[in-house]
């Protein structure tokens, strides 16, 4: 950027830049000034505009581009301590006047550098005591900006930066910890107190902030999942005991708490419930722990008295985290030696009865007073001592509560028409949260809670049984309000069963109210499909409620259908039976496998349910008794031979093709139970009819969606019944059926329809699962030539997919009409190429292009797609570096890749290298093994080679000959991955390395000798003896015990050369 023609001209682009909603406008300005954080030459300039500058705007340019500058970490060390030097002076000077975006923005700047520089040099620690200079000043605005610096400070600390590796920042937040963190909490303390009083609460919330960053800090080096409420226990050193002791820390919080706005009495709360959080062994003594759990229990206890700012949701949903603590960290025995425990457990059981009732509160909110609750009662077994606990009077009540206040939600839902608008029913993963309590608290007084759940059912389900038998729905509002309410108890009836633990009640007596209360479920099974409810599968609240019926199946039937089930569960059978007529696990499963016909008849509108109701089949199919089991049932029997889309309408739907995979995988995996080729065959019919229509339809015709639809349609049941496939015996069944009559069809339709990926997309997919040498299920005869005459069909397919696709213009979404079909295609190729079901040889020998066409094909693809577009499609990537690996491992000597020209190799071998520096650990390993399979042939046969060199290691050793750069590049990369970042594939990285460096030693020398002159001097020395270690006993040679030393040396290596 030329220099500035004046500092107005400045300003007026930095308030474009903060301000303008041209977004145009915005852009160029952007451009414009990006040179400030960019070009260190340009530092000087922003300390000018720090000092000149009249507009905030430009003060926020500077301080920010300061900002990435120092992040850079290539200033020199003098440089970033003037730096700081004048950032803390420029504060003291002139912050109380800034703007404070402006201030917030310094302070960082400040941070930042200390952080970098915090092992760099003593003076970068002074932002303490310069910090706690701020707070000796008489102004209370420097008194601000010296708690803000410590609450940057701490945050900056705490927080990982991408520019730092992660070890090293873990170091530096350890040392930060050890030496100032108990100072700073203390300071926060200090403040809290002096501020107290008669002071705005937007002063008040700095040191409040400023503890809650303390107590917040990674302690242990285990970051908490940010997207995530819950957290463990903190983990305060031992050091910090004394001031958690003192009754006055805690009080403060609570103090603050009852005397401040919501933003400041939430952020008070919230220190609270990591106060509650604190490891129980930082306390060295029982009474100590027992006087801290008191004072927790007495705040809360005045909270819950007065309702004091609960009235606001956010102080309400942190005050129920904050008891919700209180049994995480905190046993029963020690809550109940508390004196007031009586008064205390009361008011929490009405606290919680309460917030059961008003659903537009507990939403959220309610999941951490159930754990409570659930937690307490888990405790009584263990229990010593005759002092009550009083949950046999409390809990019931709260059982009691929340079921009542679903069913209140489900009428004043309909009532307000809110009930298709964020329904918790449609939320599994919230009403997940909001269950998984729940099955505690009702086994523990499981006899009267069962007898409750029943009252309420069984009028619900008499209600329900008349509207069936109605010629009509009638009023679709009550239906509504039946059949969500039905839903709940539906929904709380699978959670309980999906838990066996019980308290105070006997094995017997557990499966006696679980029979109970199933058989009101599964009696509600025959209903839901017959009458008037036959022709409601469109509704949703008929949906929520088959899809509340699957999973109570799939929780029963984990507890009580399976190998053992009917030896180990005779009383609730014997239940059962009686209500029922349900007599053992077979005919159960009779019933379960009717419901999954039925939804998958009639739900052709539905793809949740009918997503649901595959993975229930799929569950109960995969279980080697229960799949043996449906084999004998005949409504598994009506499924099997009838899988057409006349009798399950869903196979017609376009929006359900990956249903339909999923569907023919379970149909395989049954299929495939029970020997027998002919039973296979007919399985096979409705397919085969299919296939011959379309081998019948002229070329035209695959131009309409018609055929389209029914052959991409017959690609998928074939995938799916090809992943059932997982032993020699079934393959050789399929494949069969497959070759060589079926072939052609495969071949005209994706010559006809390259251009539709529609179409080629699902036939690729099908190709990729069917040469996918998984369990050894390709294995042919000695005598057999399959392995060579499926190699040859993949050829075919590949190289009349990739001859067209090559020819279409790139279109405007390229990846889905070129790159994705292109991709599967490598995805294709690799898992034939290391099948290891064909012997590749023979295709030279007796002169058979399939082999050398399709490497020239595939790499044809592959250099047609841009360098940038490969590393910005992640599926791309991986089938291209899975490609090359294979291809460098395994076919390096007849691939195509040596016969290319020498720009076109080092571009393939440079793709590696970028390969190497991205983020992905299996890209990385990958391209690591094809450098190393590429390294080794290079060695093995022309640096340490004895016979005369192949045409291919001639080609090699050209192409390196006009390249001489291509390796010790790669090396260096190699290198700096292992020295500067955190690699976890290191033993990966460590096989190329070792194969390069034995290429020539000379090359290893420049390299050293380069990396240790980038070194500070006073380092050199140390390092230089890293680099002499690194080859110990490491002879000239690739030998298996040759490199496991090599990789140990490196291990060594990178530890100690990042020493400081």
């Amino acid at each position: 950027m030329p220099l500035m023609e004046s500092l107005a001209q400045l300003e007026v682009l930095c308030e474009k830049l903060y301000n303008s909603r041209d977004s145009a406008e915005r852009a160029h300005a952007e451009s414009t000034l990006k040179c400030f954080s960019e070009n260190s030459d340009y530092i000087s300039q922003c300390q000018y505009i720090l000092d000149n500058a009249s507009t905030p705007y430009a003060l926020m340019l500077a301080s920010t581009s300061l900002v990435k500058q120092v992040s850079d970490r290539s200033l020199s060390l003098q440089l970033r301590l003037d730096i700081r030097n004048y950032v803390m002076n420029y504060l003291a000077a002139r912050g109380p006047k800034l703007q404070n975006f402006v201030t917030g923005s310094l302070i960082q700047l400040a941070c930042r550098i200390t952080k970098f520089g915090w092992f760099d040099d003593d003076r970068f620690r002074e932002i303490f005591k310069e910090a706690t200079d701020f707070l000796a000043l008489a102004s209370q605005d420097h008194y601000l900006i010296g708690l803000k610096i410590l609450n940057s400070l701490v945050a900056e600390m705490n927080q990982a930066n991408s520019a730092m590796p992660l070890t090293l920042h873990r170091k530096i937040a350890t040392s930060f910890k050890d030496q100032f963190l108990v100072q700073i909490f203390q300071i926060s303390l200090t403040s809290l107190h002096q501020l107290k009083i008669e002071v705005p609460d937007d002063i008040r919330s700095v040191p409040l902030s400023l503890a809650l960053r303390c107590l917040s800090f990674d302690f242990v080096g285990s970051p908490v999942d940010e997207s995530s409420e819950e957290f463990g226990t903190v983990q305060l050193p031992a050091s910090w005991r004394p001031l958690l002791q003192d009754p006055s820390t805690v009080q403060i919080f609570f103090d603050y708490y009852k005397s401040t706005e919501t933003s400041v009495s939430k952020e008070a709360l919230e220190c609270l419930v990591r106060l509650a959080s604190v490891r129980r062994s930082l306390f060295a003594e029982d009474p100590a722990r027992s006087q801290f759990l008191s004072h927790l229990m007495s705040g809360t206890r005045e909270i819950l008295q007065t309702g004091q700012g609960l009235g606001h949701h956010d102080n309400y949903h942190e005050f129920c985290r904050l008891l919700g603590r209180f049994k995480v960290n905190y046993q029963l025995s020690e809550l109940l030696n508390v004196e007031f425990y009586g008064e205390w457990i009361g008011l929490v059981a009405e606290f919680t009865t309460k917030s059961l009732l008003s659903w537009e509160w507990a939403s959220n909110s309610v999941y951490y007073l159930l754990s409570l609750w659930s937690r307490l009662v888990t405790s009584v077994p263990y229990l010593k001592g005759d002092t009550p606990s009083l949950l046999d009077e409390t809990v019931p009540k709260i059982t009691e509560g929340f079921i009542t206040s679903r069913m209140n939600y489900v009428q004043a839902s309909i009532a307000d028409n809110s009930s298709d608008i964020d329904n918790p029913l449609d939320n599994a993963e919230g009403l997940q949260d909001q269950l998984e309590s729940l099955p505690y608290l009702c086994r523990f007084q499981y006899e009267s809670c069962s007898r409750f759940i029943i009252n309420i059912m069984e009028p619900l389900l008499q209600a329900y049984m008349a509207r069936s038998r109605l010629p009509t729905a009638g009023d679709l509002a009550e239906l509504s309000v039946i059949e969500g309410q039905i839903t709940w108890m539906v929904h709380i009836i699978a959670a309980i069963l999906k838990i066996r633990q019980t308290v105070g009640c006997s094995q017997d007596s557990q499966e006696l109210f679980d029979a109970e209360l199933a058989a009101r479920v599964l009696q509600l099974i025959n209903i839901t499909d017959t009458g008037v409810h036959a022709q409601r599968y469109q509704e949703l609240s008929k949906q929520r409620l088959d899809r509340a019926i699957l999973i109570f199946v799939q929780n029963f039937r984990r507890s009580y259908v399976g190998d053992q089930a009917v030896h180990s569960a005779k009383q609730l059978y014997s239940r059962l039976s009686e209500l029922l007529g349900l007599t053992d696990h077979l005919v159960l499963l009779n019933v379960i496998v009717g419901k999954i016909a039925t939804n998958l008849k009639c739900y052709a509108e539905c793809e949740d349910v009918i997503d649901h109701t595959l993975s229930l089949f799929l569950e109960l199919a995969s279980g080697y008794m229960t799949g043996k089991l449906l084999l004998k049932l005949d409504s598994t029997k009506f499924i099997i031979a009838n899988h057409s889309r006349e009798n399950f309408p869903f196979l017609g739907e376009y929006r359900y093709v990956r249903s339909r995979t999923n569907f023919y995988y379970i149909l395989g995996s049954l299929v495939f139970m029970e020997d027998g080729p002919v039973k296979f065959r007919s399985f096979m019919e409705p397919l085969l009819q299919v296939a011959v229509s379309l081998e019948a339809s002229a070329d035209a015709a695959f131009q309409t969606d018609v055929v389209k639809y029914a052959f991409t349609g017959l690609m998928r049941d074939l995938r799916g019944i090809t992943m059932a496939t997982n032993s020699r015996r079934t393959y050789s069944l399929l494949f069969d059926w497959l070759y060589p009559s079926r072939m052609p069809l495969l071949l005209r339709a994706i010559s006809l329809c390259t251009d539709e990926p529609e179409v080629t997309t699902p036939l690729l997919k099908f190709m990729a699962e069917f040469v996918l040498n998984k369990a050894q299920r390709l294995t042919f005869d000695s005598s057999s030539p399959n392995g060579i005459l499926l190699f040859r069909e993949i050829s075919k397919l590949i190289v009349a997919y990739g001859s067209r696709v090559l020819l279409l213009p790139n279109g405007t979404d390229i990846y889905a009409s070129k790159y994705k079909g292109m991709w599967i295609s490598l995805t294709v190729l690799s898992r034939a190429l290391c099948g290891n079901y064909v012997n590749f040889g023979v295709f030279e020998l007796y002169g058979d292009r399939a082999l050398a066409d399709a490497l020239d094909i595939s790499l044809k693809m592959v250099l047609s797609i841009p360098l940038s577009d490969l590393l910005t499609f992640k599926k791309l990537s991986k089938a291209y570096y899975g490609y090359m690996e294979v291809l460098f491992n395994n076919h390096i000597t007849i691939s195509s890749v040596l016969n290319l020209d020498t720009s076109t190799f080092v571009h393939i071998v440079s793709s590696l290298e970028s390969g190497l520096k991205g983020l992905d650990t299996g890209i990385s390993t990958q391209c690591a093994s094809a450098i190393d399979s590429l390294s080794a042939f290079y060695f093995n046969n022309i640096t340490a080679g004895d016979n005369p060199p192949s045409p291919a290691a001639l080609n090699l050793a050209r192409h390196i000959g006009e390249f001489p750069n291509l390796f010790p590049q790669i090396l260096k990369t190699l290198f700096e991955i292992i020295i500067f970042e955190d690699a976890g594939n290191q033993w990966s990285l460590s096989r190329p390395i070792l194969s390069l460096i034995m290429i020539s030693e000379q090359m290893f020398s420049d390299l050293r000798a380069q990396i240790l002159a980038s070194q500070p001097v006073d380092q050199q020395q140390r390092l230089s003896q890293c680099f002499d270690k690194l080859m110990t006993d490491v002879t000239r040679s690739l030998e298996p015990k040759n490199r496991d030393r090599f990789t140990q040396n490196l291990t060594t290596f990178r530890h100690d050369f990042r020493m400081k």
